[in-house]
């Protein structure tokens, strides 16, 4: 193949970049970092309060949104998340006594018997809706997660609406048949709701892991998150028209979800729990080739960036090798990347299409994140002609602050922690966290000072900031490293390093039928999750991971104390009980925030300090 040939150059363009005009301008947004804490660093997080709201304006109901990954091979995830709940609920049905910081002193049995030492973290909550979401929306215009795969399956695009399907068919009665279930202790609800706390947990068991494990690839949770709760014109299909996705209708069946689901005076809970990094691609115009797995002779691939890309995506003249040349800059037909045509197998496997797009594509097909911090915190956001209207969320009059994002991810726990050795100690509230630690600057393309959080194919050197240990190599024994076991040597190129991985309750055998395995392919002979104490690599998965998850975490970073950081790397994976089990850390993180929005406890309800 002469890849120097112009005429095969302008051939092999032909199909995919027709379209890359209508990219051509693209940028990516980026959000300033939060500033340094500096002297109010020993201030307790939970002192910033939204000031646009009377000071003693208090919730007393909780719209809960559990967001689900339902790609492959998080069964772990779903797992540890619903065995998580009944935690979460009871800690809404009998707060804890706590300090004056929102850390546990003490429990009691029932709500109504006196804290012992400290103070009831807030009343009990007696009217809570909680309802789920999975990470799939299907292609967005694009082939994959789309009818037009002959592997489609429809949990590939649940299109951010309320899910209660049963794993093994049919779905949970959920009130009044809205897609969520009520909490209704008191039976106040007209009809009233569910009161049974154990029916509720089993509900929700079933919630939880019926969202299935065949969902899309690229995963979109901050899409899902946005779709449901405050797109304004959350559309009904996306078709190509003229060879441009076209978001087209009104989806009413979100909307009614929504209206149902929120009330205007509740503090909206959204936990997410994912083992990737965020795929939210742009919905509209050519974007969806992000997605887009055959052409019109095989498979799709997309076309190189331009040589600047290489060395800073954020240069003027980055772009894609298919957009006409940028105003300023060397010809694109002369650059000699571009002379190579466009991707091939080994440089744009599909499974990485998320990955690094501006320096490998000339393009962010992603949505900025800062798309998800506004819709999260501000009064208003723009609609589908890009006009600026009321955000859905607070139209109601709700406060700003009284909605919280806690996004359960790839990060090691070690960084996020107030003590590295000890996680029962909690994780630090978000203006504690060294963020250039997880984030590096992405304004300076400073990549993050914890190698773990850096997203690379291929195998990275140095020290974890928070223990000083340092990344192993491919090969090492088994747990080199204690955080990622060690790097990999991934011969397909069609995958990242791990931020962290963590001991599977069950250890599970693959074969290459089975879909939702690490450990059956080629890469397994280096793959710390398929790594026996001998040192040996089988075909059996010991260990699940996290991808760093660095979008969501940037959302979690510009929220301010909107926001909570968890690890989908559990410590403790077995034992419930354990302080440290599954997303309890997570969840007590969240409480500290809540506890400051929710109508507190009687005040005669305190204890010695």
């Amino acid at each position: 193949m002469d890849r120097g040939s112009s005429n095969l150059f302008g051939m092999r363009l032909s199909f995919a970049l027709a379209a890359c005009t209508l990219l051509f301008g693209c940028t990516r947004s980026e959000v300033p970092l939060v500033a340094d804490a500096g002297a109010d660093a020993e201030i307790d997080a939970s002192t910033d309060v939204d000031s646009s709201k009377p000071e003693d304006l208090k919730a007393s109901k909780i719209d809960l949104l559990l967001v689900v990954d339902n790609s492959r091979n998080v069964e772990v995830v779903q797992d540890l998340l619903a065995q998580t709940l009944p935690y979460l609920m009871g800690r809404f049905i009998r707060p804890a006594c706590v300090n004056g910081l929102g850390n546990i002193v003490a429990v009691t049995d029932t709500p109504d018997e006196p804290c012992p030492v400290g103070k009831r973290e807030m009343a009990p909550v007696t009217d809570v809706h909680i309802g789920v979401l999975s990470t799939s929306l299907g292609g967005h215009g694009a082939d994959i997660c789309s009818p037009k795969s002959p592997s489609y399956d429809a949990i590939q695009d649940d299109k951010g609406r309320l899910i209660s399907r049963i794993l093994t068919g049919g779905n949970v009665e959920t009130y009044q048949g809205k897609g969520f279930l009520a909490w209704d202790p008191s039976q106040a609800l007209v009809p009233p709701g569910e009161a049974d706390e154990a029916v509720v947990l089993g509900k929700l068991d079933q919630m939880v892991h019926g969202v299935g494990l065949g969902g899309c690839g690229f995963e979109a949770p901050l899409e899902s998150i946005y779709r449901f709760l405050v797109d304004p014109e959350p559309y009904e299909t996306i078709p190509l028209v003229d060879g441009k996705a076209t978001p087209t209708g009104l989806d009413q069946v979100v909307l009614q979800q929504r209206g149902d689901f929120l009330r205007p005076d509740s503090a909206v809970v959204v936990l997410l729990a994912t083992d990737e990094n965020d795929c939210s691609t742009r919905e509209g115009g050519q974007y969806y080739l992000a997605g887009q797995g055959t052409g019109s002779n095989g498979p799709f691939h997309l076309p190189r960036a331009r040589s600047e890309c290489a060395t800073n995506p954020d240069d003027a003249c980055c772009a894609s090798c298919g957009q006409p040349t940028p105003a300023n800059c060397p010809p694109t037909e002369n650059d000699p990347v571009c002379q190579q045509g466009v991707h091939d197998n080994l440089s744009d496997p599909i499974n990485l299409r998320c990955f690094d797009q501006k320096r490998r594509f000339g393009v962010d097909f992603l949505y900025p994140v800062d798309r998800y911090t506004q819709a999260l915190s501000e009064t208003t956001v723009t609609n589908r002609a890009g006009d600026v209207v009321k955000n859905p969320l607070f139209e109601g009059g709700r406060p700003t602050d009284f909605v919280l994002f806690t996004a359960v991810v790839g990060v090691p726990w070690q960084d996020i922690a107030f003590d590295p050795k000890d996680l029962s100690k909690g994780y630090k509230p978000w203006h504690k966290i060294d963020w250039p630690v997880i984030l590096g600057d992405p304004a300076t393309l400073t990549p993050p000072t914890d190698p773990l959080m850096i997203e690379s194919i291929t195998p990275r050197e140095g020290e974890n900031p928070a223990t000083g240990a340092a990344l192993a190599p491919p090969g090492s024994p088994p747990l080199a490293n204690a955080i990622n076991g060690h790097e990999r040597d991934i011969k397909s190129a069609d995958d990242l390093q791990y931020a962290c991985i963590f001991k599977r309750p069950t250890f599970k055998a693959c074969n290459n039928s089975t879909p939702d395995c690490e450990c059956k392919n080629a890469d397994f002979d280096t793959n710390p999750l398929c790594q026996g104490p001998d040192g040996s690599y089988t075909n059996i998965q010991r260990y699940s991971k996290g991808l760093p998850g660095v979008r969501e975490l940037r959302v979690v970073r510009d929220l301010g104390s909107q926001g909570v950081a968890g690890s989908v790397c559990a410590e403790v994976v077995v034992e419930a009980t354990q302080p440290t089990f599954g997303y309890k850390p997570a969840v007590d993180a969240m409480l500290r925030e809540l506890r400051l929005r929710m109508v507190p406890a009687p005040t005669t309800d305190e204890g010695e300090p």
